[in-house]
């Protein structure tokens, strides 16, 4: 059940009342005070008065009740220029979003042209061009407002695209505007809200303004607008008709903003109640090693000279080849920035839209990947799974658990919605999370971190992939949970015989889990090695060893051994020089160090390395 608070904020209360009044006011004032409005009396511009508490016109016609009766034909108008405003400007800024960069710019020039005319200009313009009435001040004011509901879609939807949820949306092969209407559009709707609900306010100000003019309802109709005009005219023999329509506007806007900030408040799922915690259950002991590596059969994952480029052409991944194979646990290993998760991305097609990238060869399970103008296979979604580091962000906070670990599913698998919904609590509970049926109708906010990691995880096994890739997902979690999603995974791997693409910047998680390791460094892979070497510290180059050196061995029988922490920082892209990117760090390192990359040697063990100092010393050992 959706955690939703129990109690209003007040702000909230106090619109709905006000705008509760003003609705009745609208919907009641026309049938039962209409002929009090229009009744003409021998009392002209007279003052406030017990009979007339606002006064009288020039023709004797009750102030009062003319204001009252008037509300339904502002709220009329200003309601639907509102929703033409909304509606229209939200597809628009959707449509610009989900369009391609050429698209993309050509919108976003377009609504900055509109936005640098001030809205009552555009509406103005309009409607004198359809000639005044009711009709064209709606379509005006809705047209003049849609530039600011397009222009804060695209901007919030910009935002949200990124999002690991959206990610994971996109490799189940939903199109582009289908993403951006389900999974971004429902998560900007608190600001969109907020809004609405100052464009309604300012449409009841705008359609009286334009009534005011005499642009918009013509005589014998009337609105709040058109009195207000009346009201200045005879400002000194009664004020009080000027003020009756002006302060049921200020009421009326102040309504809509008290709405609208007390619904953000409200209805805002990311904030709204505290995760229901299950009680810890014990993890499951350590399982035996992985799958055995099938002898000549194709990997479950192949790269070879995969290059990934940002648009001014500097590279961030150079040349890396790797392959995972069927019941595999390959980890990737290194810094923050050196390549790992870009690398994970570029394997699974779902590289950020400004990036480039290319490779002699792309495959996942025999999907070809390697042509980056081709869009990949709907298959694709049912040949790998994803789990990302940060549970928070990997399920979309505006849908139910149930409704995003199904979805998959149902668009590939063609399930019915009831055995979707079985195998993901199957699913659920195979990974442990407790009261699966429960965790199904809640939001991602009412799960705990590890709760929500496990039901990331249980996504991901849906489909049956062949080949998950989890990118740091341990990162977000404290070190109890993380021994739990650490041995899940082992499970899953051994259970189901999965290949696992393990990145990570932690070499112990790798050594504990993996069979194979690439440790990587400024966007090359700088040594491939088995996890029982890496174990031994039977390792090659520099930069493992000073990973190792400073990472805690738990297995040595040196109590106090003393960490020596890694000096220096690796080069951003644009600082990289021409030879070996860790030469400046290294303590081996030679002249030509600095002045040629080294390749990546393959050695007799299966082992291969990529240092010239090391290639030179077995050269001189064989």
């Amino acid at each position: 059940m959706r955690g939703v608070r129990t109690r209003l904020p007040a702000m909230l209360l106090v619109g709905l009342v006000l705008a509760a009044v003003i609705v009745l006011v609208a919907v009641a004032g026309p049938l039962l005070w209409q002929a009090r409005a229009d009744a003409l009396t021998g009392d002209i511009r007279q003052g406030p008065s017990g009979t007339h508490w606002l006064g009288t016109d020039a023709l004797g016609r009750d102030v009062f009740w003319r204001t009252v009766v008037a509300t339904r034909s502002t709220i009329e108008m200003a309601v639907a220029a509102t929703a033409i405003a909304a509606a229209l400007g939200t597809f628009l800024g959707a449509l610009i979003v989900s369009a391609g960069p050429a698209a993309r710019t050509v919108g976003d020039r377009v609504i900055d042209l509109l936005l640098s005319f001030p809205p009552i200009i555009i509406a103005l313009t309009f409607t004198a061009i359809l000639s005044p009435g009711r009709a064209s001040v709606v379509g005006a004011i809705g047209l003049a407002f849609c530039p600011q509901f397009a222009r804060l879609t695209n901007r919030l939807a910009l935002s949200v695209q990124e999002r690991d949820y959206v990610t994971v949306a996109r490799l189940l092969g939903v199109g582009r505007f289908r993403v951006v209407t389900r999974h971004v559009v429902p998560n900007i709707a608190p600001p969109l809200l907020v809004l609405t609900s100052v464009g309604f306010a300012t449409s009841v100000v705008t359609v009286s303004g334009l009534s005011f003019l005499g642009l918009s309802v013509q005589p014998p109709s009337y609105d709040w607008g058109s009195l207000l005009a009346s009201g200045l005219r005879n400002l000194y023999d009664n004020p009080g008709e000027a003020f009756g329509p002006a302060a049921a506007i200020l009421v009326t806007g102040l309504a809509a903003g008290l709405v609208g900030d007390g619904l953000v408040r409200h209805l805002d799922p990311r904030g709204t109640s505290r995760p229901h915690r299950a009680a810890r259950r014990p993890a499951d002991p350590p399982t035996a090693g992985a799958a055995s590596r099938a002898g000549g059969a194709a990997p479950v994952a192949s790269v070879r000279d995969l290059s990934i480029r940002r648009p001014d052409g500097r590279e961030l991944v150079h040349g890396i080849s790797l392959t995972v194979d069927a019941g595999e646990i390959v980890g990737i290993v290194g810094e923050s920035g050196s390549g790992k998760s870009l690398t994970a991305l570029a394997l699974a097609r779902l590289l950020p839209r400004e990036l480039e990238w290319s490779a002699a060869h792309l495959s996942v399970n025999g999907v070809d990947l390697a042509d980056p103008a081709k869009a990949p296979p709907a298959r694709l979604a049912t040949e790998l799974g994803i789990v990302f580091q940060d549970p928070s962000s990997s399920f979309n906070p505006a849908l139910r658990i149930g409704t995003q670990l199904t979805e998959v599913l149902r668009v590939h698998a063609k399930m019915s919605r009831r055995q979707a919904h079985a195998l993901a609590v199957s699913r659920l509970a195979e990974t442990r999370v407790s009261s699966p049926e429960l965790r199904m109708r809640q939001y991602p906010h009412e799960l705990s971190g590890g709760m929500r990691q496990r039901a990331m995880i249980a996504a991901a096994m849906l489909p049956e992939p062949k080949l998950i890739i989890a990118d740091e997902p341990t990162t977000a979690l404290d070190v109890t949970v993380q021994a739990d999603v650490l041995r899940l995974l082992k499970q899953i791997n051994t259970t189901h015989g999965t290949a696992i693409l393990l990145i990570s910047h932690d070499i112990g998680v790798v050594s504990s889990l993996c069979d194979r390791i690439c440790v990587m460094y400024a966007g090359r892979v700088v040594e491939e090695l088995s996890v029982e070497d890496l174990r031994r510290r039977d390792v090659r180059h520099p930069y493992t060893r000073a990973l190792l050196a400073a990472s805690p061995d738990t297995a040595s029988d040196q109590d106090g051994a003393r960490l020596v922490p890694l000096p220096g920082r690796a080069p951003a892209a644009e600082d990289q020089g021409p030879g070996c990117s860790f030469a400046p760090r290294c303590p081996l390192a030679v002249p030509v160090c600095t002045e040629i990359v080294p390749p990546l040697v393959a050695e007799p063990s299966g082992n291969a390395v990529a240092c010239h100092v090391e290639t030179a010393a077995a050269e001189v050992r064989s």
